[in-house]
């Protein structure tokens, strides 16, 4: 990324231009998805979630959402999403390490284990972490765990209200 890339958190100057961003990266379909779900049953943290700026323009975002996974302070990740024309120069990982370093809990996602691999994002058993409605058991990934806490990661994924 060159210099004229802000990492920023939203604000909430920023809702409309990440809804329009979501509906185009992801169409109507999002709202059918299991981590819509999640999202629909509580808000995200505005402070941990961010947005890049190229030149004063909001071009990318990243949203990160309170969960408890059975009894364990945990995140969603997402959605993660780079505007189009802006693809491949980077926002979009650039954004997942520092959403990624913003938070101590485990993070959840569903996504495509090539692109998440990288920062940590491993399996985890659909039939352990249950998911709100019918999710791609080989997208379902979890980072921020060492094995041992990863195997003990069992129970119902839902909302975490922020005190």
């Amino acid at each position: 990324m060159s210099a004229t890339h802000v990492i920023v958190p939203e604000s909430a100057h920023d809702h409309a231009q990440i809804e329009t961003l979501h509906a185009e990266a992801f169409g109507p379909g999002r709202y059918a998805r299991a981590a819509f779900r999640l999202r629909e049953q509580g808000p995200h943290s505005p402070a941990h979630s961010f947005v890049i700026r190229v030149s004063g323009y909001m071009r990318a975002t990243v949203r990160m959402t309170p969960l408890w996974i059975g009894e364990t302070p945990s995140w969603l990740l997402g959605p993660l999403a780079v505007q189009p024309g802006f693809a491949g120069q980077g926002m979009g990982k650039a954004l997942l390490a520092h959403a990624l370093a913003s938070v101590g809990e485990p993070v959840l996602l569903v996504g495509d284990p090539p692109y998440y691999g990288p920062f940590g994002f491993l399996p985890v058993s659909p039939q352990r972490v249950i998911m709100p409605g019918p999710v791609d058991p080989r997208r379902l990934l979890v980072a921020k765990l060492d094995d041992a806490a990863r195997a003990a990661l069992v129970g119902m994924v839902r909302h975490r209200r922020l005190t």
